[in-house]
């Protein structure tokens, strides 16, 4: 997409190079050792290691690549988390149709059990999907991200079925054939926004549960509720809406008892990502969406309180207590689940001053606290992110991470921010300490720490 229409890059980039990982993995793991970290969190690239996109070829510089990145975390003591997919799916599975195909559970299947056979024997996190909603609502349903495929109310529902059975695929042949040896677990990360009602009437709390179960849930419900299988309120008003527009049948696809039974469990941990927040309507604040489309058929309005402090990404706000509410809430709706944060940040143009990222992150990680008196199971917490990346359709105009990266420089030369040092306090002492001002900006690492 990046080469054949670089116009719907914010800034006609791609990510060819980009922060180039492949040729700076140790000063990136030197930077994880600066921070203090004892986790990293990545992914493979599906197109990386094979070539064909099946496993008929694999490309050993790219199995030597990822032996290389993990074992030098491994000398630090830095235990590797392992995404299995981040939305770079190879160009010649998307030309088969890619997740509107229901051959992409094989095919994923197939992929992860030779990420098993290759690193599971150092690897003990598996993650085998990134975001499902940004793959599918985003990629399927709309033109925000690649594929583009624009089939709104129809494309992102097929993928979100044929994921999820992907998803189970990928947990069962590790659940059987790969833990009894390797004793790792397995799990899938979820975008979790909090959806909280404008007001506190009756039909506002039905709306922003009609959010969670259409933005999230539909992803969540299928492996860890105790009915499994797709939201129910969500999928009665899908039916609805499709019946009331001619279709023969529902919009959303059903599953079968066994493909119930199949995907429900199929997870060690809940892996989130949370960023923000909205506040829901059910009457106020509406938008057009298309008919059919999957706003339209939860046709509900949002609101962002002119006080909530903005980003460099007009999707992100710092809502007051939005990580607190998320994780208390997945705690209640699913039993005590064991929950990841796989990724929390704050975006901003360039630069290395970035106290609003140092106010975000307080912020959330008091959340996490909260939460973790409260008896919830937050196992992990990942900041997102180490490093500047290719951010997708906007390119390299936001910056995510804690080490600013300069991609005018061939080296792509990593130089700590402000919120770096802070992260580095917080990791050290385990306190959040507000008032804590970094001497400087040099960074090193405290060797034996």
């Amino acid at each position: 997409m990046t080469h054949n229409r670089p116009h719907v890059i914010v800034d006609q980039s791609n990510g060819d190079v980009a922060a180039d990982t492949y040729h700076n993995y140790k000063r990136d793991v030197e930077m994880m050792r600066e921070l203090g970290l004892d986790a990293y969190r990545f992914s493979l690239s599906w197109s990386r290691l094979l070539p064909s996109a099946f496993t008929n070829q694999i490309n050993q510089a790219a199995v030597d690549f990822y032996n290389n990145y993990i074992n030098e975390m491994l000398k630090y003591n830095i235990q590797p988390m392992v995404t299995l997919y981040h939305w770079d799916l190879p160009q010649s599975l998307q030309d088969l149709g890619g997740f509107a195909n229901p051959l992409i559970t094989e095919w994923f299947e197939d992929y992860a059990r030779l990420a098993y056979e290759l690193f599971g024997d150092r690897v003990k996190d598996w993650i085998t999907f990134n975001e499902p909603k940004e793959v599918c609502y985003q990629g399927y349903g709309a033109t925000t991200m690649a594929p583009q495929l624009n089939a709104a109310g129809v494309g992102d529902y097929l993928c979100a079925k044929h994921l999820l059975i992907a998803h189970a695929k990928a947990y069962h042949a590790y659940n059987n054939d790969f833990r009894p040896s390797q004793g790792g677990l397995c799990g899938i990360t979820v975008a979790i926004s909090s959806f909280e009602p404008l007001t506190d009437s009756d039909q506002d709390e039905a709306a922003a549960e009609m959010n969670r179960q259409a933005q999230w849930g539909i992803y969540t419900e299928p492996i860890f509720s105790e009915q499994g299988g797709f939201p129910k309120e969500f999928s009665e008003q899908v039916a609805a809406k499709s019946k009331a527009q001619g279709y023969p049948r529902s919009r959303l696809p059903e599953f079968t008892e066994e493909e119930r039974a199949y995907v429900k469990g199929t997870a060690d941990f809940l892996g989130i990502n949370h960023y923000s927040s909205l506040l829901i309507s059910a009457t106020d604040h509406k938008f057009e969406s298309p008919v059919p489309s999957m706003y339209d058929d939860i046709d509900t309005g949002s609101f962002v309180p002119d006080d909530w402090p903005t980003s460099a990404s007009s999707w992100l706000m710092q809502a007051p207590k939005s990580m607190y509410n998320v994780l208390t809430h997945l705690h209640k709706r699913y039993n005590g689940v064991a929950i990841y944060v796989t990724e929390n940040g704050w975006s901003t143009p360039e630069g290395l001053q970035d106290d609003d990222r140092v106010r975000y992150y307080r912020a959330m990680l008091e959340d996490v606290l909260d939460a973790l008196d409260e008896g919830v199971r937050v196992e992990k917490y990942m900041a997102w992110s180490l490093m500047d990346n290719f951010e997708w359709m906007r390119g390299y105009t936001e910056r995510f991470g804690l080490y600013e990266v300069d991609f005018s420089s061939p080296a792509r030369t990593r130089t700590p921010r402000k919120s770096a040092l802070v992260y580095k306090h917080i990791v050290a002492t385990r306190t959040i300490d507000h008032n804590y001002e970094p001497p400087s900006m040099d960074i090193a690492i405290d060797e034996g720490h």
